[in-house]
């Protein structure tokens, strides 16, 4: 049986440490397919649980030289420790001084700066001997798996310089004269540079890039329990299923409940997107991480931990955010080649420098720059850290996409079709209009008292919503008794004090209706009443647009994106809304089988294609789309097969998403442009000597840091 897991991988210093892993894993027959994240450090693994175990996959990630552990959703992601810069870095970094002091001074031709090459020899002892060892590790276990990673080149670069200085210092005929010249502060800083690198590049991997710190943190650690008729302040941790939780104003929800007693506002915007508070009352249901900005509520804990809808998402967002893009495959397969191309690169550098030069010397210099220059790092984080970034925002914004794929696919769409009941409408039916019978003797509001009364015994959704309005007019609804289903055509009921109503079809009440010049008339379904027979009226009931959907097709066709309308209903629905929205393919009378065959058409036509929906009967269609989004709260098997969900069930979400997909994929390919331009430019300029190996080493911890930046800027970006 096929089984997916995910792995938090310790240990990986570049895109090369991931691309071996995943060749490992690969190349095993019991393995379906398995990809590692180099920015999330998690590998996610599909194999046959027949013929492996989790730990024994654990056990093969391991003897690549990494540590792995396994992540689970019975648990939230724990929160992450402050990234201080730990000793070793303080040392190397003191270390670094003299040697900076030293080349300043020359400068501006102050030799007499650099300290004596005795005390240049012992301060770099220390670094190559002791404080690089962690880099030596690395490269040595990266070599026993058959892929070269970043460290391999540092390693070799500095030990080349390191070795070649003790060399120049104590065995050189020039070393008795004191004018041999050394290099220790070349190695010294690559090494400093490159570790300050990695400490921040982890740093903005850890706190920056990923959002799920700021999730964490919704959740109280400390929250007012009731215990044998007490109230008590107990640990998250302590809570259980079913245990009474009381919440202040200014205090977060700690888990998914229904409440007691008590009532307030709560922001759970942290959930749907959504900025305005939801208004809270007994019986109503609270989220947890949900902030309580007015009042005080009771409630109980029916789901705690990761099986609230926040640990739901927590563990999506995780999952999503693990997973690998399309793209990355460009960067992967650079990686791939990368650093056993730049260390034949230095060696060529090294002999062609050394003909032309006639100075060993110079070409050493030169092809240590090339090694430090070249760092797959920059490359490798090209896609997943604007990838981890813009799934952030979109879970900002109510967007659950389920992978990278998924948000890649996203920014390509052009054509969007959408369901229209409970998409485009409220998917609940309401009294757009209403007719009296002149001279019948019943005005406006007798026609919803006596229709109320004798609708209040059906369960229809058409019965429910005349029930409604007229509660909402503060009616006084006389009572009905023998009420009576014909089916197909209504409901009969003896009303007290008016007689036997009918409340249907317009034929079952007897009721012939004029010509309305209100064409909500023609697409509307009819409730008519009659009362001894009589017709005294009727209601045209319509399911209502929701607010912001005609804004969200205008922001849809800003962006060159065609819009379909595709649904169940008649013909003439379907084109009287796409009217009112400005849709000018509209599709009636369609099938799930009709929907996802239409989808197809596009796709065939060259169409990347969105579909929105929330029913079973768009299940077929979400299957067919390229990518495809489900309304939170939806059917299952809808939100089961989308690659997205929306939370707030909105158009407008859609366009949000597709917005964050377009914004994320323009900072990948910004990202890729300047990892590869950066080692384009900067190993011939360090072969040709303009760039030293300090400055190489400089740049390289800037390059990765610069991706990571850019990568951070997605998060200002503003949605149109």
């Amino acid at each position: 049986m096929q089984q997916k897991i995910r792995f938090q991988i310790e240990g990986m210093t570049c895109q090369a440490c991931a691309s071996r892993i995943e060749k490992v894993l690969n190349k095993k027959d019991f393995v379906e397919s398995a990809g590692v994240n180099f920015a999330s450090e998690e590998a996610q693994v599909t194999f046959d649980d027949s013929k492996m175990s989790v730990a024994d996959i654990a056990k093969i990630i391991e003897k690549t030289g990494y540590g792995a552990k396994e992540k689970t959703e019975d648990t939230l992601p724990q929160p992450e420790a402050e990234h201080h810069i730990g000793w070793r870095l303080w040392l190397l970094f003191a270390i670094n001084i003299p040697f900076l002091i030293g080349m300043a001074g020359m400068m501006i031709g102050r030799y007499d700066w650099m300290i004596p090459p005795v005390w240049q020899f012992v301060l770099a002892s220390i670094v190559q001997l002791w404080l690089a060892i962690p880099f030596y590790k690395s490269a040595w276990a990266s070599i026993k798996g058959g892929l070269a990673n970043m460290d391999v080149l540092v390693t070799i670069g500095t030990v080349s310089i390191y070795l070649y200085s003790v060399y120049m210092l104590f065995f050189s005929p020039h070393a008795a004269h004191g004018m041999a010249h050394v290099y220790f502060e070349a190695g010294v800083m690559v090494i400093g540079f490159v570790s300050l690198g990695k400490f921040l590049e982890h740093r903005t991997k850890k706190s920056s890039l990923n959002s799920l710190g700021l999730l964490l943190k919704l959740t109280p650690t400390q929250v007012n329990v009731q215990r044998n008729g007490e109230w008590k302040q107990l640990p998250i941790d302590q809570v259980q299923i079913g245990d009474l939780i009381r919440a202040n104003h200014g205090e977060r929800i700690a888990a998914d409940g229904i409440i007691e007693s008590g009532s307030g506002w709560a922001d759970e915007s942290h959930l749907t997107g959504e900025s305005n508070p939801e208004e809270k009352k007994a019986g109503g249901k609270v989220l947890a991480g949900a902030l309580m900005t007015e009042g005080s509520v009771v409630y109980r804990a029916t789901q705690l931990g990761s099986q609230t809808l926040l640990g739901d998402m927590m563990n999506a967002l995780s999952e999503a955010q693990g997973s690998k893009a399309p793209i990355a495959r460009v960067a992967d397969k650079a990686a791939a080649v990368f650093v056993p191309t730049v260390v034949g690169i230095a060696l060529l550098t090294f002999i062609v420098t050394w003909l032309i030069k006639g100075d060993w010397t110079v070409a050493l210099m030169h092809a240590v720059a090339v090694l430090v220059i070249a760092c797959p790092c920059a490359l490798g984080l090209a896609t997943p850290a604007a990838i981890m970034v813009g799934m952030g925002k979109a879970v900002k914004h109510g967007i659950w996409f389920k992978d990278a794929a998924a948000m890649e696919e996203a920014a390509h769409v052009d054509a969007v079709v959408l369901d229209k009941t409970g998409t485009l409408t409220e998917g609940r039916p309401q009294v757009a209009a209403v007719y009296c019978v002149p001279d019948s003797g019943f005005d406006e509001d007798d026609l919803y008292r006596i229709a109320a009364a004798v609708e209040q015994n059906a369960a229809h959704p058409l019965a429910r919503a005349i029930v409604s309005a007229a509660q909402t007019r503060s009616l006084e609804i006389p009572t009905a008794q023998n009420a009576q289903t014909v089916v197909g055509s209504g409901i009969t009921a003896e009303v007290e004090g008016v007689g036997l109503v009918k409340a249907g079809k317009a034929e079952f009440a007897e009721l012939t209706l004029p010509k309305f010049s209100d064409g909500v008339w023609d697409i509307a379904s009819i409730v008519a009443v009659s009362v001894d027979n009589k017709p005294i009226g009727a209601f045209a009931l319509a399911d209502a647009l929701k607010a912001d959907t005609a804004e969200a097709i205008g922001r849809l066709k800003k962006h060159n994106i065609d819009v379909y309308m595709m649904s169940g209903d008649n013909q003439g629905t379907v084109e009287y809304v796409a009217k009112q929205l400005g849709i000018a393919h509209a599709f009636g009378n369609m099938s799930p089988r009709d929907k996802a065959a239409e989808v197809q058409k596009l796709k065939a036509a060259g169409k990347t294609v969105a579909m929105v929906g929330d029913g079973i009967n768009d299940a077929p269609a979400l299957a067919a789309a390229n990518v495809s989004f489900a309304m939170k709260g939806g059917a299952d098997v809808a939100e089961h097969t989308a690659s997205a969900t929306l939370m707030q069930h909105s158009v407008n979400q859609l366009a949000d998403a597709l917005s964050v997909s377009r914004a994320t994929l323009r900072n990948i390919k910004q990202n890729l442009f300047f990892a590869f331009f950066y080692n384009i430019l900067g190993i011939p300029l360090a072969a040709l000597g303009f760039l030293n190996p300090v400055i190489a080493g400089a740049a390289m911890a800037a390059s990765s840091v610069s991706v990571l930046g850019n990568a951070l800027r997605l998060k200002r970006v503003k949605i149109d």
